[in-house]
């Protein structure tokens, strides 16, 4: 019983120094304060802004609650040592090692100091050298990542899809939303190789590529100013839901950045003006992703150039004449490409996270 005594105590002032550290009770009051604000029947008179607010609690949800549920863990073990039963030794021990384990993973959370790295993530997928197969494998990505945010329990929304004219994709813009998704999914920025025998080629071996842009998501105006004169703004006739050639109208919009050239054309919303704000968002955070990467400190200090450029390869896929994924930074790999492609990236992501911080 001294030994968990003494290993409780440990726990808990970790604990109370992360909590502190990472301010939980202000968390926790904002919270409270935007659960007001969502219980208010008149927010939802602007559902674009009440849709965002409601995704906004459900993260810092996920980011409180677990640590909350620790805090309790631990008292409910201190008071039950504090009954000195003998009896209750097992079961007490089997909970400390749980709660320990418990705190060691939310203690990745210290990592995320980022600017952005508690943003929402938009991940942008585009096919490069390898023709069907590499649209093919951009749709193969693509699916990754719809299943790793399946799986880790965040919501993904398709933004903007271009489909290949015989398979796959051409690009694909992702918008996943979650506890620190982009300090997670940054990890993927950068050109992707897989190399296998191509189902399109008489069964012959091809190597291809695909360009993974990850973003933060600027989904405020004020945190990335953008003067409008340096905007161009172009609206143009779109397929319907229904199809390509269905219910057509001018309601897709794209947008330059003129000094960067950076242009981003939506075309998924039901309307110009969601399109276009959408669009605005997306810009804005190429724009901030773009301002990290030159490190200015501020939008007209940028030059021309775009995030992940192609020669940043940074993992490779190969399917054939053996399976593994491995990433060229960390060196960590997976002999299983096959969990891997389906959403299992946890792996790549904790690697590239410590080894950011070594």
């Amino acid at each position: 019983m001294e030994r968990l005594h003494k290993e409780l105590a440990e726990l808990r002032i970790k604990l109370d120094e992360i909590w502190q550290g990472l301010d939980i009770d202000q968390k926790i009051n904002a919270l409270e304060e935007q659960e007001k604000q969502l219980a208010q029947p008149e927010i939802w008179n602007n559902p674009v802004s009440a849709q965002k607010l409601a995704r906004d609690v459900a993260a810092n949800k996920k980011i409180i609650q677990p640590w909350q549920v620790l805090k309790t863990q631990v008292g409910d073990m201190g008071e039950l040592l504090g009954l000195d039963d003998s009896g209750l030794t097992d079961e007490i021990a089997v909970q400390l090692a749980a709660s320990k384990k418990e705190f060691d993973e939310l203690q990745k959370q210290l990592l995320f100091n980022g600017k952005y790295d508690q943003k929402n993530a938009i991940i942008r997928i585009s096919s490069g050298a390898g023709g069907v197969d590499a649209m093919d494998f951009a749709e193969m990505l693509e699916r990754m990542y719809l299943r790793w945010a399946e799986k880790s329990e965040y919501a993904a929304t398709i933004l903007e899809r271009s489909p290949g004219e015989t398979a796959g994709l051409k690009t694909s813009a992702i918008e996943i939303v979650g506890p620190y998704a982009y300090g997670k999914l940054r990890s993927e920025n950068g050109v992707h190789r897989l190399v296998r025998l191509s189902p399109f080629n008489a069964e012959s071996r091809e190597t291809s590529f695909a360009l993974v842009e990850v973003l933060p998501a600027i989904d405020v105006p004020d945190e990335v100013k953008i003067d409008d004169k340096d905007l161009r703004i172009d609206v143009y006739r779109s397929g319907g839901h229904g199809g390509q050639s269905v219910n057509t109208t001018d309601s897709a919009v794209r947008i330059t950045h003129i000094p960067t050239g950076i242009a981003v054309a939506i075309q998924n919303e039901r309307s110009q003006l969601q399109n276009r704000e959408k669009a605005m968002e997306i810009l804005r955070s190429k724009l901030a992703q773009l301002q990290m990467e030159q490190h200015v400190d501020s939008i007209a200090e940028l030059r021309a150039g775009k995030s992940a450029e192609w020669g940043s390869q940074i993992r490779n896929y190969v399917l054939h004449p053996y399976t593994m994924v491995k990433d060229a930074r960390t060196k960590y790999e997976e002999s299983d490409a096959a969990a891997v492609l389906d959403g299992k990236i946890d792996g790549f992501i904790d690697a590239f996270l410590e080894f950011s911080y070594t």
